[in-house]
């Protein structure tokens, strides 16, 4: 092996005397002098390394890059959506709000309880239906519905007077009462009313005729003719005049009379 002494390279053929880079003389070399030679690095300013670079993706020519798309316009679009939703619910419930309230009206007038069809007085009452109505709810106005509650008020004060049932009684007397005590008796405030109050066994059923509502805004007046059957045959009638006032959502008493009429001939009361 020959190896140039300029350049260090090594020539294998044995027939060449000269390098072929540079023409200097070969010199012979023994194999295990092979050695690696490693060229000295120069000045340290001619080391220009090169910062690493993440690989990029690939692009075929003419190809664009995707524009990134905007986020505001759906955040816009969301918001103005929303809006349009609440103004949408707010028109409704102002269109609805009406007919609610009219139904409303109309659920709270109860059935009428005819107790003329009954031989005895129900051990219970039903509670004012308006009971459960909202303090703000404006008093009814339809002239027939009222009339139709007030009746079967009546009827249900008419059976926790004859209970004694003064939870029911307080319900449908208003704190403000003053009442007639009795046919020929004076005034009495509610707390009176309650106190005087006590079970009578002796009625066994009653009728209500010629009822006439008289309704101004939360007032009405309802009067009438009350007949009373007694167990023991005897029949009596009166005229009642009840008021009432539209408070808490529900019509409450604030005040009656009674007037004993003539008794038909052959009875007595």
């Amino acid at each position: 092996m020959k190896r140039c002494s300029t350049c260090n390279r090594t020539y294998t053929d044995p027939n060449l005397s000269f390098c072929i880079d540079d023409g200097t003389p070969l010199t012979t070399v023994a194999p295990d002098d092979e050695t690696t030679v490693v060229k000295p690095r120069g000045n340290e300013d001619e080391w220009n390394a090169v910062a690493y670079r993440p690989p990029t993706p690939y692009a075929p020519p003419g190809a664009q890059a995707k524009p990134r798309r905007r986020v505001w316009p759906w955040v816009v679009g969301i918001a103005g959506a929303f809006v349009l939703g609440l103004l949408a619910i707010s028109v409704a419930a102002l269109i609805m709000a009406p007919r609610l309230r009219a139904r409303q009206d109309q659920r709270t007038v109860a059935p009428i309880h005819d107790p003329s069809n009954s031989n005895s007085v129900p051990a219970n009452i039903n509670a004012n239906s308006n009971s459960t109505g909202s303090v703000n709810t404006p008093p009814p106005s339809n002239q027939e519905q009222v009339l139709a509650h007030l009746k079967n008020l009546e009827n249900d004060w008419m059976v926790a007077n004859i209970n004694a049932d003064k939870k029911k009684l307080d319900l449908i007397l208003a704190d403000d009462y003053v009442g007639q005590s009795g046919p020929e008796g004076g005034l009495e405030t509610k707390a009176e009313y309650l106190k005087r109050t006590e079970r009578d066994d002796q009625i066994q059923k009653w009728e209500m005729s010629e009822e006439k509502l008289t309704l101004t805004g939360d007032r009405a007046t309802l009067a009438g003719i009350v007949t009373f059957f007694l167990r023991d045959g005897r029949v009596g009638s009166f005229d009642f005049k009840d008021k009432f006032v539209w408070r808490e959502g529900r019509w409450q008493a604030t005040g009656s009379e009674l007037t004993a009429r003539k008794p038909p001939v052959g009875t007595n009361l």
